[in-house]
């Protein structure tokens, strides 16, 4: 690798005395009980259907016993303080289920266990390679044997419903009695053998963003059962009716003597093997275990199909499927590795959370992604709109079959969606800000229907799908359902605004909430008109472009939709009237229309024991102040850049960067691109950092809940779109890099409408190399080029576009004034009398002075 190859300075956020440096693999040299919630979440396997938290196999010091399955749910009624009508009225949450990764390891009777073993060699590691979580540890008993135990871990992503664990034990000194005891436990109703209940509770407090808890019972038992070493537990939901069924094989190899014993009841059952081990021989244990799940199958249905994986397994062979694993991630490697040059701590957090992209979406097939893939509880496993904006375009420039696996998602919720649209009194479909069986499940609707630009959020990713990929079967088969009734919500939902003559004039869109939480149910919020401006263009161009191109799906379109083909004109019409609120007196776009009229919270001299704000802040306060949780006007700045002036971009990113506290994981990757786009480039980096240490560093100090998915999915975006450039605007491959100054270089594939692309950016050069397949068109900095399948194109560069030094802050807005003609002023919420300048507000221009006396705080 060329270059420097020590730690970036500054941005490292590990402790790599605990967690060095390895460009291929997590590894933990020494175990902890302090955040063990937060190394759960690090070491945690999935496929995006199946997955394991990072517990150890000896089942006890847990933040969360986890197994979770990707849309197994339960329903619950939402209870109101106060009632009305399209509240949202039945909740969701993702189900605990059985967990199946319990192996103890027992010498003379006595259990590891960690809290007081005599560990003299630990090392737990992710091999991102392999798809293989592996722990070895050295124990001396206090009877003095000297044990070896080595454990692997994997959830395949071939056999969508398999996990495979092994456990191998040498007593390397002596001769002594071993015990392995394997366990399947119901931990979301029942109690282990320990007495421990789950799922675990962690940190006290109210915390919206962790999953809702049912008192009772959940999994009421079906079949259960066992024959010789295969065990059978089954389940069906209470009140949701879904069903489930786990079915384990346990097999074992040693030379030495033993016996097996088993137990089975409705919430447990045990494989145990009694081993007398001689010095040195091993003996080792592979568990195999099959999760499956259905909607309304019976249970016993689900029972044979996990006795027919397992049987599958075992006919081709353990070894085979740590093969095709390895294989598997060799393929995802070759078409989604992005490689910074000269940084192996950044390269391998970006690869942790490649690979967690992977775990999060890789076999969701017909589900969603979940805000934390299968890795832990927190959203209580819904769908948002992030998987739309932040995980949709990893997904369709690497893997193009999981992005429409994720937008069929959306497809098969349109009925649930178009029934929600009728609750709120609007035509087409409204999707539902978070969901997992496609109803509304956001009990508080300011921050959560009121976002109806999700319907945008999922029409642009669509958008984006079928321009990169060339997938018009997809659009016209299905696609366009979902163009065609979002557009439609945006016709009722918005209205026009006419002139003397009765003309219409300027198309509005009122009472929406953007993806800033702190501003709600606001007017003309920018980040929703520019995106349904989008939608309403999109709809209208594939309505008139199927009509041209594709006459049989176009006739089936209308009568499937009753669509009138004047809706597509109307559509038109109003996007190009939308409203889209500017600014004279300062030079910006507000985020919405009386966003400038609020006094600006002064996040610098705001104590850090008040953040986030939204645990330590009434809504209603927030709500007050210019200040936001996340990226807003510069998101929309991002993924309709074509739509800005550069000027326009800068003058929006300066006013808007110090207003952003960040407390949203979803902020800082927006912050990055745009920061790298407008010259902001050491800031840019500070947030990558951000964003790339979110969860190995808990940054926001919750990782233990599970992956920010949407996070990592934000630092591909970073990457290839901030530091690499790529804009695919109007359907247009091109590229404009920012390479950080001291990184070498950056190197990422892409795939387009069929062709692998391979793009490596130096401070010089930009060169882009193309696999077999049709020539791509693309453009660097406005020039035009060409690359042919299995050619090569190299373009050279000057210079890495604008670097303005610092960062944006409060102060360099000056003496600047509203439309009203009064002074911006920015203060912290307190129970001080609020009059004047007595209460600490102070005009903005007069911070920078202020700050020097002691009584403001702009930017350290």
């Amino acid at each position: 690798m060329s270059g420097t190859t020590t730690p970036s300075e500054g941005m490292d956020m590990m402790d790599r005395d605990r967690f060095p440096v390895d460009e291929w693999r997590l590894v933990e040299s020494g175990f902890s009980l302090d955040d063990v919630g937060v190394t759960e979440t690090m070491f945690a396997l999935g496929n995006g259907y199946l997955g394991l938290r990072g517990n150890h196999p000896e089942g006890r010091h847990a933040h969360e016993h986890g197994t979770f399955i990707n849309g197994f749910h339960e329903v619950f009624p939402i209870r109101h303080a106060e009632q009305a009508y399209g509240f949202a009225e039945v909740g969701q949450t993702i189900i605990n289920a059985p967990d199946a990764k319990v192996m103890r390891v027992y010498v003379d009777d006595e259990p590891l266990s960690f809290d007081d073993a005599d560990v003299r060699e630990y090392e737990r590691a992710l091999d991102m390679r392999t798809g293989v979580l592996t722990r070895h540890v050295r124990w001396v008993t206090p009877s003095g044997k000297d044990v070896v135990i080595d454990f692997d871990r994997m959830v395949s992503f071939e056999e969508k419903h398999l996990a495979v664990m092994r456990v191998t034990v040498t007593v390397l000194n002596a001769d002594a009695p071993v015990t392995i005891s394997c366990q399947l436990i119901n931990r979301q109703d029942g109690e282990d053998v320990y007495g421990g209940k789950a799922p675990a509770g962690g940190k006290a407090g109210f915390d919206p963003r962790k999953a809702e808890k049912i008192h009772e019972r959940v999994l009421q038992p079906q079949e259960y059962w066992q024959d010789g070493g295969r065990s059978a537990l089954s389940y069906r939901v209470t009140a949701s009716g879904m069903t489930m069924s786990l079915v384990a094989d346990h097999l074992i190899e040693t030379d030495n003597e033993y016996s097996a014993r088993t137990l089975v009841e409705s919430d447990i059952a045990k494989n145990v093997f009694r081993v007398q081990a001689k010095a040195g021989v091993p003996v080792t244990v592979t568990k195999l275990v099959s999760y499956h799940t259905s909607r309304g199958v019976p249970a016993r249905e689900l029972v044979d199909r996990g006795r027919r994986t397992l049987d599958r397994v075992e006919a081709e062979g353990v070894q085979v499927q740590y093969d095709r694993q390895a294989e598997w991630m060799a393929a995802f490697w070759e078409r989604s590795d992005v490689v910074i040059g000269g940084h192996p701590d950044l390269q391998q957090a970006t690869r942790w959370c490649l690979f967690q992209l992977a775990q999060a979406a890789a076999r969701a097939d017909g589900q969603g992604v979940p805000a934390k893939g299968v890795s832990g509880s927190g959203y209580s496993g819904h769908y948002f709109w992030d998987t739309e904006i932040y995980v949709l375009p990893f997904l369709i420039y690497s893997t193009p079959l999981w992005a429409r696996n994720a937008l069929r998602m959306r497809y098969l919720m349109l009925p649930a969606a178009r029934k929600r649209a009728g609750q709120l009194n609007e035509a087409g479909a409204l999707f539902p800000w978070r969901t997992i069986n496609g109803e509304e499940a956001s009990a508080y609707y300011a921050a959560g229907t009121a976002q109806y630009h999700i319907n945008a959020d999922v029409s642009f990713a669509l958008g984006k799908y079928v321009r990169a990929t060339g997938d018009d079967e997809f659009l016209y088969r299905e696609g366009v359902d979902i163009a065609v009734e979002t557009a439609r919500l945006w016709s009722t939902l918005g209205f026009w605004r006419f002139n003397e003559d009765g003309t219409p004039e300027v198309f509005h869109i009122h009472g929406v909430t953007g993806p800033d939480e702190y501003t709600t149910v606001v007017n003309d919020n920018l980040f929703t008109n520019v995106m349904a401006r989008y939608n309403l263009r999109f709809a209208a161009r594939v309505v008139h472009e199927m009509a041209e191109r594709a006459p049989v799906e176009y006739a089936a379109m209308i009568e499937r939709l009753n669509l009138d083909p004047a809706e597509a004109d109307a559509w038109d019409a109003a996007a190009e009237a939308m409203h889209i609120p500017y600014s004279d007196a300062l030079g910006i776009h507000p985020q919405d229309e009386v966003f400038l009229e609020r006094e600006v919270w002064d996040l610098d001299n705001t104590p850090d024991d008040q953040r986030p704000l939204l645990l330590h802040f009434h809504p209603l306060v927030i709500y007050r102040y210019q200040v936001l949780k996340q990226a807003d006007v510069v998101l929309a700045l991002y993924l309709q850049g074509n739509h800005f002036t550069d000027d326009e971009k800068l003058a929006d990113f300066e006013y808007y960067d110090p207003l952003t506290t960040g407390d949203s994981t979803l902020s800082a990757v927006v912050q990055a691109i745009l920061a790298a786009e407008v010259g902001y480039q050491e800031l840019a980096l500070k947030y990558f950092a951000q964003s790339i240490f979110v969860d190995l560093g808990d940054l926001h100090h919750n990782a233990a809940d599970g992956v920010h998915v949407a996070s990592a999915g934000g630092v591909w975006t970073a990457l290839v779109a901030g530091f690499g450039g790529m804009r695919d605007h109007w359907g247009e491959l091109s590229f404009d890099p920012r390479l950080p100054a001291d990184w070498p270089s950056l190197s990422f594939p892409l795939h387009w409408r069929g062709t692998a692309l391979q793009v490596t950016i130096t401070k010089d050069a930009l060169t882009v190399e193309a696999g077999e397949g049709d020539a791509v068109a693309f453009s660097v900095r406005g020039e035009a080029f060409e690359v042919g399948g299995g050619s090569t194109v190299t373009v050279p560069l000057k210079g890495q576009g604008p670097v303005l030094p610092g960062r944006p802050r409060l102060g360099d807005i000056g003496e600047s004034f509203r439309e009203d003609g009064t002074l911006l002023s920015a203060s912290v919420p307190s129970t001080t009398t609020n009059i004047g300048i007595i209460t600490g507000s102070i005009p903005v221009g007069d911070a920078a002075h202020a700050a020097e006396q002691g009584n403001i705080g702009i930017d350290s």
